[in-house]
């Protein structure tokens, strides 16, 4: 019984593997989108907001355990099983090749995420839910939330982002390899050049999303932020 638990499955794996492109990478790239729709101004931002508290409550549940929470927690929990097993060997000289130190890179950043999703998913998300206040996730709240403590929630956001989109992006590379769909080197060499696309173009814009905060002036916002001048 022990040996069974502590040996990884060929099932588990597949669908841990799956669950992180769709429907969790699915959702980070859209929810990344969405949140990007700070640099047009709080009330595109709030719009967002103000559109999901208003969907249907059995939808917006619907949605957020079966497509969102629930692949989510077990992507996250499995990966912890997986990231347990691990015996990297970046510091061996002898295996210190760029894909060993993305697979060592890939365990560490999944650990710093499931700690920072789990922050970033009580105080958010599932806060606003217990409360009734979705006021607490608009604009206002999230540029006072960022700009005190000396912007500490600032750059754990930014690092926060950093590690998700890398974690995203080497995903995306090693899926196409275990499932089959790049099998040659050359296929596989353009891949791992598609995945890096994508881990600069997805913190980009992670981190757009965060500039759109200081962007503009909230009208509600208590703590003063400096607008600044966008010039053509």
């Amino acid at each position: 019984m022990a040996t069974a638990i502590s040996r990884e499955s060929y099932f588990w794996h597949k669908l841990h593997s799956l669950t992180g492109i769709i429907p969790v990478g699915f959702y980070m790239v859209q929810h990344l989108t969405l949140n990007s729709f700070t640099l047009g101004g709080p009330d595109k931002f709030n719009g967002v907001v103000r559109f999901f508290a208003s969907l249907p409550p059995h939808i917006l549940y619907a949605m957020l355990i079966f497509i969102v929470w629930g692949p989510l927690v077990f992507h996250a929990v499995y990966g912890l099983f997986i990231a347990n097993r691990a015996m990297p060997n970046l510091s061996n000289a002898a295996y210190r090749w760029r894909e060993n130190r993305m697979y060592t890179y890939q365990r560490w950043s999944g650990i710093f995420i499931f700690f920072f999703l789990a922050y970033h998913t009580a105080t958010t998300s599932i806060a606003s839910k217990v409360t009734g206040n979705h006021e607490m996730i608009e604009y206002a709240a999230w540029q006072t939330r960022l700009t005190e403590y000396g912007h500490i929630w600032l750059i754990v956001y930014m690092v926060g982002i950093l590690a998700c989109c890398y974690h995203l992006s080497y995903g995306i590379w090693n899926f196409c390899i275990r499932w089959g769909i790049t099998i040659g080197e050359k296929s596989q060499i353009r891949m791992q050049k598609f995945a890096t696309v994508c881990f600069i173009g997805l913190t980009l814009l992670g981190w757009g999303a965060l500039a759109g905060f200081f962007l503009h002036k909230s009208e509600d916002s208590s703590v003063h932020v400096a607008s600044l001048s966008v010039r053509p």
